[in-house]
């Protein structure tokens, strides 16, 4: 039986996905960006979700978000399944789009956590080398001036997605401040990211001078070949989190909470797999509820 995974509403989490073999299935192009950002905006507008921030890197995806109804799986997995589909069709390809390994969410206990994941995700293109400044990211990125902005519209790109399907012309997209800051409005919410965000680019750009690294810069990201990889060796046997907590006790907390959960589900499954079909299992539990029929506590 593989881990299983907690989904309760009105969860915060960095979510995270590669393409597969980490090829440069999604390097910037006007093209690619429609497809991501409609994508993003239908999936989030159907499941209900809340965005907080995302970059899209040439081979993975981050995007911090706030899952209000219980629909991460749901999300994730429209979201991926269509831009796969979409991005194979323009690129002529049918094989896996992304990696076997499935995506990462991990869950932010904290106002802190969700700041410093968001600076994290917008920093990423700065981090890998690729950009000074985030805001010079040619790919799909958000901007900390956005939550101000209210919703924007997405139109429905060309190619896969036919004029006359399923699908509607227009979606809208709108930045949202984490519910973990409602002390916040969307300006000074915006100010204390870019604040936030700045520091960790000078930090990154003195620890690239200092190591006598140069950017790539846009132009030349442009140019990368999607079947292309990057040459440094992936790390194999990397722990995989599904909590992230700055405060130590706090993170303590929440990992014990995981475990038990996962403790009281595997106790509900083999009581299930007997035959004990009046079972409850452990609030958050998703799949076996949803396909299974299976019976859960309420969410605490």
């Amino acid at each position: 039986m593989t881990r299983p995974r907690q989904v309760l509403p009105g969860t915060t989490y960095l979510l995270t996905r590669r393409c597969t073999q980490r090829r440069f299935l999604l390097r910037p192009s006007k093209h690619i960006n429609e497809v991501f950002e409609y994508c993003l905006a239908y999936a989030a507008q159907r499941f209900g979700v809340q965005v907080h921030g995302y970059c899209v890197l040439s081979n993975h995806w981050h995007i911090v978000l706030t899952d209000v109804h219980g629909n991460l799986p749901e999300f994730a997995g429209w979201v991926h399944k269509y831009v796969a589909k979409a991005l194979n069709q323009s690129l002529g390809r049918w094989e896996n789009f992304w990696s076997n390994a499935g995506y990462s969410a991990v869950r932010l206990v904290e106002a802190d956590d969700v700041l410093s994941k968001l600076v994290y995700t917008l920093s990423n293109p700065v981090a890998a080398g690729l950009v000074h400044r985030s805001r010079y990211w040619p790919g799909l990125i958000n901007r900390p001036d956005d939550y101000r902005k209210g919703k924007r519209c997405v139109r429905r790109p060309p190619g896969y997605f036919r004029a006359k399907g399923p699908l509607p012309d227009e979606v809208y997209l709108e930045m949202l401040v984490p519910p973990q800051f409602d002390g916040l409005d969307a300006k000074k919410f915006g100010s204390l990211l870019g604040q936030s965000l700045a520091a960790r680019e000078q930090e990154l750009n003195r620890r690239h001078k200092n190591e006598g690294r140069a950017y790539m810069g846009a132009k030349r990201v442009r140019k990368q070949r999607p079947l292309d990889s990057p040459r440094t060796r992936q790390r194999k046997g990397r722990v995989n989190p599904r909590v992230a907590a700055r405060d130590k006790w706090k993170r303590i907390e929440a990992l014990q909470r995981l475990k038990n959960f996962v403790n009281s589900y595997k106790e509900a499954f083999a009581r299930w797999k007997q035959g004990e079909k009046e079972v409850f299992f452990p609030a958050g539990t998703y799949w076996l509820c949803r396909y299974a029929g299976v019976k859960a506590h309420a969410p605490p």
